[in-house]
């Protein structure tokens, strides 16, 4: 295992860490490895959305208004 030194953390950050692994009932340096490990295993938003939507079932029935107007060129002047 790894392990990492935060520095400069502020005094009110650390209180409320505190609190939630309190809540959570755990140590500060569990709660602090949960939220880590969370914060990078967040799935991909695109694949989050579509299995959302299967979970309602699905979207191919949705209907789909038909397009009647032209694209236009932008203007960024």
């Amino acid at each position: 295992m790894v392990s990492i030194i935060v520095r400069g953390l502020d005094e009110s950050v650390k209180s409320q860490l505190a609190a939630q692994a309190k809540e959570h009932g755990r140590s500060m340096e569990a709660e602090v490895r949960e939220i880590l490990t969370r914060s990078v295993c967040r799935p991909h938003i695109g694949l989050a959305l579509m299995q959302a939507a299967r979970d309602v079932g699905g979207v191919d029935d949705l209907p789909v208004p038909e397009r009647t107007d032209a694209a236009r060129a932008v203007d960024f002047g």
